[in-house]
């Protein structure tokens, strides 16, 4: 049985997570339901933060409670498209008896809930991706699905690809993300990487994914036609960097406020010797970027 010491093992909490402490009592009683106790061991261990930038608990405590206002939303916001189209909805939602109780999201937007039937420390996890009403059920709790999915033994179709899990937890922290889209480059790949990681050094890997990798085939000699993501850090600024083609060529960056003019200069200049045009520069989502990157 997978428990969160075995997590912890895997994945170093922080030393001093971020509203990790609170009213387990206040929760329970807003949401009529006693949560299971693999995740309030996950809350007070981590705190508020995020695994692999993908996969954010939703946190209870703080300034920022996830937690209640996702349940208390959730049967008004899919109600009426269930009343529509039945057959898409295999589950009942929160509060329904047994109904799905959201206890984390994704950055593509799906969601990971329990399936509240029986005891709560009896409740498995259900992947779910609202757009296209993809469920993937999984016979695990909250931290076993975690440690699953990190190491590999646990795969979800809902989460669609390339998602590649990495043993990583960030505190949460505020940070302004820009993604910036570049053209094609006549250098390969990793020479583009190279160069990028040395114009922010020095940096620190936080994994990479390849798609050539599930074939066998990986080649550092890679032109960057297959789906490949490479995460690092600028250690010295605080900057969290993804360089990829998986979901077109370009560069996300997380920094904090007031480090814009730098990240833009720094990106750009990294751009041209890369030998590669800035085409556009877009906000998390696709928003407009933040005021001086155009």
């Amino acid at each position: 049985m997978t428990t969160i010491d075995d997590l912890v093992r895997l994945v170093p909490p922080p030393a001093e997570p971020l509203d990790a402490a609170g009213d387990w009592a206040r929760v329970e009683a807003a949401l009529e339901r006693e949560l299971p106790a693999d995740f309030k061991a996950l809350v007070e261990r981590y705190g508020r933060g995020q695994f692999t930038d993908f996969i954010t608990p939703l946190h209870p405590f703080g300034p920022h409670d996830l937690l209640i206002p996702m349940a208390r939303g959730l049967l008004e916001d899919e109600g009426p498209f269930r009343d529509t189209y039945p057959e898409l909805c295999p589950y009942p939602f929160y509060p329904e008896p047994g109904g799905l109780l959201p206890w984390a999201g994704t950055d593509n937007g799906d969601r990971l809930c329990w399936l509240t039937d029986g005891a709560p420390d009896s409740w498995t996890v259900v992947a779910w991706n609202p757009r296209g009403s993809y469920y993937s059920a999984h016979e695990q709790g909250a931290v076993a699905f975690l440690h699953g999915w990190l190491t590999g033994r646990i795969h979800t179709p809902v989460f669609g690809g390339p998602v590649e899990p990495m043993p990583w937890f960030d505190p949460f922290l505020e940070r302004v993300h820009v993604y910036v889209r570049l053209s094609d480059g006549e250098l390969p790949y990793a020479e583009r990487l190279r160069i990028l990681r040395e114009a922010l050094a020095p940096t620190a890997d936080r994994g990479s994914y390849n798609a050539s990798d599930e074939d066998g085939e990986a080649d550092d000699d890679d032109d960057g036609d297959d789906a490949r993501q490479d995460h690092f850090s600028a250690t010295a600024l605080d900057w969290r960097l993804t360089y990829e083609t998986a979901y077109g060529h370009q560069i996300r960056v997380a920094y904090p406020p007031g480090d814009g003019p730098r990240a833009r200069k720094a990106l750009f200049d990294a751009a041209r010797r890369m030998g590669c045009e800035v085409l556009s520069t877009s906000a998390d989502r696709g928003g407009p970027a933040p005021e001086g990157w155009e």
